[in-house]
């Protein structure tokens, strides 16, 4: 399995499937939204995690795609349905590979892009908190919608209608959770709502995943 990580790592890197994708896109977002709300410092300040959120949110979905396509086009994951590791976990180190590739650096950039957008210093604390815990549930849930279309030519866009409405409820604890506790607000139970979704989605989603893979290679 940690052969299977390295080589997807690997992989993505080669062909610019997430990390200068994702964060090019993540500087974007965060550059426009101050020159379309305006200079104003204290909207700016309030909107900052909202906004933050929907970046990292879209950045991920742009190598949703990739997870498994690239295998099935070349005939690997025909292979590795066959070898001795089982689907599952095959769907859980893909959707790592996704996170360290793209989850992981956005996470590690937002606090520094928080700074465009006059974030106020705790939040960059929990920009980077919130993220840290709330992106491993955007690769899982990812992960799943990439292998119910692994199979369709040109699925991009129903992946992303499928993807979209299960990353809402991560994207609105996880905002809420970081305003909050920018303005020092309690923030446990949006915080633990979100932790609960990512646990969720790591149980879960690989079974989903794996049997969704396992239909559409029939």
């Amino acid at each position: 399995m940690i052969a299977l990580l390295v080589r997807d790592l690997r992989l993505a890197m080669r062909a610019g499937g997430g990390f200068g994708l994702g964060l090019a896109f993540f500087l974007i977002v965060s550059t426009l939204v101050p020159f379309g709300v305006g200079p104003e410092a204290k909207i700016l300040s309030r909107i900052a995690p909202g906004i933050l959120w929907v970046g990292a949110l879209l950045a991920c979905l742009l190598s949703l795609d990739r997870i498994f396509q690239l295998d099935f086009e070349d005939g690997s994951l025909d292979l590795l349905a066959t070898a001795p590791i089982p689907m599952e976990g095959i769907v859980t180190v893909k959707a790592l590979a996704h996170w360290l590739v793209t989850g992981l650096p956005l996470t590690l950039a937002a606090p520094l892009l928080g700074m465009l957008m006059n974030l106020e210093r705790p939040g960059h604390f929990w920009i980077f908190l919130t993220l840290l815990i709330g992106t491993p549930a955007l690769s899982m849930i990812g992960a799943f919608g990439a292998a119910l279309t692994v199979g369709l030519k040109r699925g991009g866009l129903l992946l992303s209608l499928l993807v979209l409405p299960l990353y809402i409820p991560t994207l609105i604890f996880g905002a809420e959770a970081a305003t909050r506790g920018t303005a020092g607000l309690p923030a446990s139970t949006p915080l633990l709502m979100m932790a609960g979704i990512t646990a969720g989605s790591i149980a879960l989603l690989p079974f989903a995943a794996a049997a969704a893979l396992r239909v559409n290679l029939r």
